[in-house]
């Protein structure tokens, strides 16, 4: 095998059996996110009820009326928002990685972690039981902190006078240390509301409904469009910055917008998801290691398989130990660890 040098990008074309599987494994992890429960729903009745609709389809789906309820009211907007959620995050994390040429790089680099959780940790402090009922504040401000963790951390950057990938790195250290002292503070004056903090930071879709999914569709739709448009460009800035100036390509101003558009995915899926580790990294370097270093591959397979992934992790945090659930951010660090190691061996064994 040809070793490439630091910064080198393969650029490989998409190709459509690559497609073909990511949405196999969406398809694949709807089918078990709405087949598998306490009520369990043979895959063809399933089917039928999820294709019922289509114009060349008819007849009954052969689902009782509590099944259908089941199927439409709370399995499948659970399934429908895991999948948004682990689209979201995956394609943030391949899109933080080709902007600052790192591979391990995550969607919370820039501290929309440590933003949303403090904003989440005094929203439920303030406001206890903020989330049982009526209408709740806490993905908003979830949203917000997220958001302004990540604006603060790239105002430092340009107030440095830096306009580079490893100013604005050390700047997004800077914030999320900060804002994780604050909400370590306030956690510790607020003990009796440190169990419901937990809950959401380990991540949960437990309140999932068709609101959640209707709130972060757009978000999901407007941050895809710009992201994927963007990935020929980060083929380019992953070589190097003077080069992508060479070919001009505003180097500052292009990173500016796809670092905008991964933050706002973030933000959204944190704040109806709260913190779900790992799907940001796992997922787009597991499809750079198995598919190539394009980021023209990388980016529209990373949000096919972030989504399947993230189901089917929300799977295994329902009905692993049910009727109780395990925090989805554990199965996802649980099942991630160990499958991106094997994925390391492998290739490795591949490409020796």
């Amino acid at each position: 095998m040809t070793t490439l040098a630091p910064g080198t990008v393969r650029v490989t074309r998409l190709r459509v059996r690559w497609i073909a599987a990511g949405v196999s494994a969406v398809v694949l992890a709807t089918v078990l996110g709405v087949a598998i429960g306490p009520v369990a729903i043979a895959p063809s009745r399933l089917l039928g009820e999820l294709t019922q609709h289509l114009p060349w389809v008819s007849g009954a789906t052969g689902l009782d009326d509590q099944q259908m309820n089941i199927v439409r009211e709370l399995r499948l907007p659970r399934v429908v928002l895991a999948l948004l959620v682990g689209s979201m995050l995956a394609g943030a994390g391949a899109s933080y990685q080709g902007v600052f040429r790192n591979p391990l790089a995550d969607p919370y680099l820039l501290g929309a972690a440590a933003g949303a959780g403090l904003a989440a940790t005094i929203t439920i402090v303030a406001s206890p039981g903020v989330t049982n009922g009526g209408f709740s504040i806490l993905p908003v401000a979830a949203f917000g902190g997220a958001l302004g963790a990540v604006l603060l951390a790239y105002a430092l950057g340009r107030a440095g006078g830096g306009r580079s990938p490893a100013t604005l790195l050390l700047s997004g250290v800077a914030v999320a240390a900060f804002f994780t002292a604050a909400q370590t503070y306030v956690q510790a004056r607020n003990a009796d509301d440190i169990r419901q903090v937990y809950s959401w930071i380990l991540g949960r879709l437990t309140v999932a409904s068709w609101r959640e999914v209707v709130l972060v569709l757009p978000y999901f739709v407007v941050t895809s469009v710009v992201l994927l448009a963007h990935r020929r460009v980060l083929d380019v800035l992953a070589v190097g910055e003077e080069e992508a100036t060479t070919l001009g390509i505003p180097a500052a101003r292009t990173r500016f917008i796809i670092v905008a558009a991964a933050s706002l995915a973030t933000a959204a899926a944190v704040s109806v998801s709260g913190l779900i580790a790992f799907v940001g990294i796992i997922v787009p370097h597991t499809v750079r290691l198995l598919f190539g270093s394009s980021y023209r591959v990388i980016l529209p397979l990373s949000l096919l398989f972030g989504g399947a992934f993230l189901a089917l992790a929300d799977l295994v945090a329902r009905t692993a130990t049910a009727p109780a659930e395990i925090p989805i951010g554990v199965v996802t660090a649980f099942v991630g660890a160990p499958f991106f190691v094997l994925v390391l061996r492998t290739s490795r064994e591949v490409h020796s």
